[in-house]
């Protein structure tokens, strides 16, 4: 007997005609003729990215070893894990927060979609006493992920909610200001307009006071007369050089001693 392979897409365009087939409730996928330049590093380096987050979105791989060596608190251990993107990444925790069990948990590029996939591995499961959210910068962009500012912030509502139900005190982070001063910095403003950025940060200002988390504004003490961040805190018009982080480290402690001063059980 002959056997003849059916390409799989021509099975499902069948199904949709073919009365024997299972009932399928979702319409047609649509198709995105996405042609943007996204420039000679972020276009390569979205090519080399795309492949990877299609068997792992969240990237969960990249601190599954780290988080497999970490012991867990000791008994009082006031462990904190800052999850966020680039901004956290390139943070030294153990420089700005010297003696602090203080956990860094930063991706490069992520969207808070992807920080809401691996909350569970990265933060969860470190058992910490509170997590700083740091995030939203990337999503504006559509690099990876098109938000509105109502999704991201219902992310980061959702990452709350995980965190709530371990007993796990949140601070919200607002995100850091941007500018376009320099060449390195010239598409920034273009592509993470600071009206949009903005009112994520009000929408997450009024998230915290709502369910009384801990707030941390980093934008008020970044930010220049115009409302973007300074040109001395910064190279690239996002990331913060070592005075920025200056700038944000006693910010992020006074959040984090609220948080933990006010922190709640387990629901």
């Amino acid at each position: 007997m002959m056997h003849i392979a059916v390409p799989l897409a021509a099975l499902l365009l069948a199904g949709a005609a073919d009365p024997q087939q299972p009932y399928r409730a979702s319409p047609e996928r649509r198709t995105v003729d996405d042609r943007r330049d996204w420039g000679p590093w972020l276009g390569p380096f979205r090519a080399k990215l795309a492949p990877s987050i299609l068997q792992d979105f969240g990237e969960r791989y990249l601190y599954a070893a780290a988080n497999a060596a970490l012991p867990p608190p000791r008994k009082g251990e006031q462990r904190v894990v800052f999850l966020g993107d680039s901004i956290t990444d390139g943070w030294d925790l153990t420089r700005s927060f010297p003696g602090k069990p203080y956990v860094n948990r930063g991706i490069g590029s992520q969207v808070t979609a992807q920080m809401l996939v691996r909350f569970e591995q990265d933060v969860v499961a470190l058992h910490p006493r509170a997590v700083v959210i740091l995030g939203g910068v990337n999503d504006v962009t559509g690099f990876l992920q098109v938000e509105s500012v109502e999704s991201i912030v219902a992310n980061i509502d959702a990452m709350a909610d995980i965190a709530t139900a371990h007993g796990i005190a949140v601070v919200l982070c607002s995100i850091l200001p941007v500018n376009d001063y320099g060449d390195a910095a010239r598409a920034v403003v273009r592509e993470r307009k600071p009206a949009e950025l903005r009112r994520i940060n009000a929408a997450l200002r009024a998230l915290a006071a709502k369910r009384h988390f801990a707030y941390a504004d980093y934008d008020a003490v970044l930010a220049d007369t115009q409302g973007a961040m300074r040109a001395d805190y910064t190279r690239d018009g996002i990331h913060p050089l070592a005075p920025g982080y200056a700038r944000m480290t006693p910010v992020a402690q006074r959040a984090i001693d609220h948080a933990l001063t006010h922190r709640r059980p387990s629901l």
